[in-house]
This record gives structure tokens, sequence and C-alpha cells, in this order.
């Protein structure tokens, strides 16, 4: 006898569980331990704790939108590199590894692109907003134009 549905549903516990050994939650060898204090794992945060993080100005602000994006708008001191230009990966591959880097675009979805690069090539401290520089002008942080 067959049940239908059946394989799917173990798929996804096998799945949840891959997950949660990956994030270091129940069952692991590190309870408690938070993605980010592992090498290679990007912390995404929202707009009060990156404006924490942004204050603190040994940390670089990196907004991967469009230069026309970032001109009609940016968190003050942010470097502009386009994450969907052609020299990209060059231009990351420039920085410097052992800074924190905070990472943002429009709403989360190029950042978390840009960390996933970044991340492969040895960055090992991002920081991703993860409701985007939408999320941060909503909140009313500072601008500069």
């Amino acid at each position: 006898m067959k049940i239908r549905g059946l394989e799917s549903c173990w798929g996804m516990l096998f799945a949840l569980a891959v997950v949660q050994v990956a994030l270091g939650g129940p069952g692991t060898n590190e309870p408690g331990l938070k993605p980010a204090a592992k090498a290679g794992v990007v912390r995404r945060v929202g707009v009060d704790e990156f404006e924490k993080l942004w204050q603190d100005k040994k940390n670089v602000v990196l907004d991967v939108r469009t230069k026309k994006e970032f001109e009609n708008g940016h968190i003050p001191g942010a470097m502009n590199l386009d994450v969907n230009a052609a020299d990209f990966d060059q231009k990351i591959g420039e920085l410097q590894k052992d800074k924190v880097y905070l990472v943002h675009c429009a709403a989360g979805v190029r950042s978390a692109r840009a960390c996933d690069k970044m991340s492969r090539l040895g960055f090992p401290h991002l920081i991703d907003l993860a409701p985007g520089f939408k999320g941060w002008e909503k909140a009313g942080k500072q601008v500069e134009k």
C-alpha cells in the first residue's frame, strides 16, 4: 500500500533537519550559536541594528544598487558597487577582506546575491540590511543625495 505524498513529507522533514543543523539549532553540537559567528555566513539585520553598525566608521557601507538609484539617495558614506555590473566581481576582489561590510540594495534581493558572491570569495564579515534602503528610508533614517 502506498500513501500519497509521504515521500515529499519525508523530504521536507529531512530538509528542515539539514537547515537546523546548518544554523546551529537543536540537535547540533553548537547550541545557541548564531549563524554570524560562523565564518562565511551572512548576518541579516533590521534597520536599527544596521544603523548602530553604520555609526562605527571602521565598517564599510556597500550599496549594491545601480548608479542612478545611488544618486537619487543613499546612506551617508556608502560606497556604490552595482551587483549587476559586469565588473562587480573584479571590484569586490579589490576590497579588503578583513573589514566589516554593511551591504544593502533597495529591498534585500540584490544585497543577498552580493553577499553570497562575497562570502564565496572569502569575505568573513558581511551584514545584510534585510529590508533594504526602502526600509531605511521608511524608518526615517539619514539619507544623502
